[in-house]
């Protein structure tokens, strides 16, 4: 067997979040396990949960400046625990519920 090493230099096909979400499977409950404390949240001047995300769980309301959590993208993966620490309450899913990975 014969292999083409221009297939190995190739570049990696690029995947949407929406593509990447879709690999993540998900049992999810109905209400958040993540809080947001919004008086903190609009104090922060970086607010850095909203680009730290690779999710992006957090997004800011345009009108009203809080802080929107779309749970169901989430990857459970902490980092927002560190980025908003001051003001994410983040606790693990109720029993059954969470997400695993389809491939690997």
């Amino acid at each position: 067997m014969t292999v083409d090493m221009k297939d190995y230099l190739k570049e990696p096909k690029k995947l949407s979040l929406d593509d990447r979400l879709y690999l993540v499977t998900r049992n999810l409950s109905k209400k958040s396990h993540i809080e947001v404390d919004q008086a903190k949240f609009k104090k922060d001047p970086l607010k850095s949960v909203l680009t730290i995300c690779p999710a992006k769980v957090y997004e800011e309301h345009e009108e009203n400046g809080e802080c929107k959590v779309n749970f169901e993208n989430r990857l459970e993966c902490g980092t927002c625990q560190v980025a908003g620490r001051e003001y994410v309450k983040w606790k693990n899913p109720d029993s059954g519920f969470g997400m695993s990975l389809k491939n690997g």
